[in-house]
């Protein structure tokens, strides 16, 4: 099976949306980071695409027709290269939401206090595969916060650089008839007509907000997040 949608926005876009409405429109399944999360010894196809710009793609995206959020968009050029009839979806928002959605969720879940980051520890330690997991997150916050966003996420004018030119570069190298700019409070419409697909009867889904995010964490750190 072959990957037909390249998500090439950050996280915090609406990605996990954007992932349930692709899925509701046929997409069988689309890979995101809870993926990963779920089975983290998946994680070596990312370390090797990181390292050598290619992978066991079909190992990978075995079953899979869509690919979303972390960890494809830092590589979204060499997913197109993979796979040249995709389509491109540059998933977005404004600034000031996305900045805050991020801090607000995973920069304070990569950055927890003391008292919690001891605590953490503890349960790392008693749990072998919460150990391949946060392998996982830390391979994610090596490459998103301290490689793409240098160390500086807490510059927030730094930050608005850094948003709007990753958006800007995608629209420039992706070719204009592969590439949609969507907002997932755009709804369904922009999304169908790329596709060309018919607009379900149900809602667009919006799922992973603020609260879902900190369930899912909490789960993560239960080891129940199966």
């Amino acid at each position: 099976m072959s990957i037909k949608i390249i998500g090439a926005g950050f996280p915090r876009t609406g990605t996990n949306t954007l992932r349930e409405s692709l899925e509701l429109l046929g997409y069988s399944k689309t890979y995101h980071m809870k993926q990963l999360l779920v089975h983290p010894e998946n994680l070596h196809y990312w370390t090797t695409l990181k390292a050598t710009g290619t992978t066991n793609w079909e190992a990978l995206y075995d079953g899979y027709e869509a690919t979303v959020d972390f960890p494809c968009y830092p590589w979204y050029k060499q997913h197109m290269k993979q796979y040249p009839d995709a389509k491109v979806i540059l998933s977005t928002r404004p600034f000031e939401k996305w900045y805050e959605s991020f801090y607000s969720t995973i920069w304070k879940a990569q950055n927890p206090p003391e008292s919690e980051r001891i605590a953490m520890g503890e349960k790392i330690a008693a749990n072998p595969r919460l150990q391949s997991v946060m392998q996982v997150m830390g391979f994610a916050k090596q490459t998103i916060n301290e490689e793409h966003f240098q160390g500086k996420f807490l510059d927030k004018e730094f930050m608005e650089r850094v948003f709007n030119d990753h958006n800007e570069k995608v629209k420039n190298y992706v070719p204009a008839d592969k590439l949609l700019v969507y907002d997932v409070c755009e709804g369904w419409e922009p999304l169908c007509n790329f596709l060309d697909v018919e607009v379900p009867g149900e809602p667009l889904p919006h799922t992973n907000k603020k609260e879902d995010f900190h369930v899912m964490v909490a789960e993560l750190m239960q080891g129940n997040l199966v």
